[in-house]
């Protein structure tokens, strides 16, 4: 699971650990330390879901900001293709697109309100669980990925020297960190 992901996949291991066998999260977050202070402008229209501060989430859906998510924190950024930010920009420039990205924002905070009942499943259920991270990430802080041995202390974490989009520098190291985590 990754970034927006996680919190679903961690909704359905909460309705059915029976069916889990192991978790990786690649940059996917259930702990309030793995927020970084990017999160502040969307935490304000948390708590306050005034037109201004709607209005100042929109600095996330530029193209340059679409760009720099991805870029941010990678080593050479000449190894992200822009096959990836291209199409995130393309799908952001359609009508009203900017709407649900803005509500989706909104909605986020029904994610954190439920970071205690995943830290909850992990504690009774202790999962495999493998935690890859791009340690250079804006948002999801590697904090997050550490807390994830507080509830199960078996996790194994691998930290890469990347942003958010890991996989578009380090998919062979990802995958061979997959392939070391699952039984063959």
């Amino acid at each position: 699971m990754f970034d927006y992901g996680a919190p679903t996949g961690f909704r359905l291991a909460v309705k059915h650990p029976d069916r889990i066998t192991a978790i990786i999260s690649q940059n996917g977050n259930a702990y309030e330390e793995g927020l970084s202070e990017g999160w502040n402008p969307i935490r304000a229209y948390w708590q306050d879901a005034s037109s201004a501060n709607r209005e100042a989430l929109r600095a996330f859906l530029k193209p340059e900001t679409t760009v720099w998510q991805y870029t941010h924190g990678v080593p050479d950024p000449a190894r992200v293709s822009p096959d990836g930010y291209s199409l995130d920009n393309f799908y952001l420039a359609r009508p009203g697109a900017d709407e649900v990205q803005l509500d989706l924002f909104g909605d986020y905070k029904s994610n954190v309100a439920l970071y205690p009942t995943f830290q909850t499943y992990f504690r009774t259920h202790k999962p495999r669980f493998l935690a890859v991270w791009g340690q250079n990430d804006p948002f999801f802080l590697p904090a997050g990925a550490e807390a994830f041995k507080r509830d199960i202390p078996d996790t194994t974490v691998r930290f890469l020297d990347t942003g958010h989009f890991a996989l578009e520098t380090h998919a062979s190291d990802i995958a061979a960190a997959i392939r070391d985590f699952l039984p063959s």
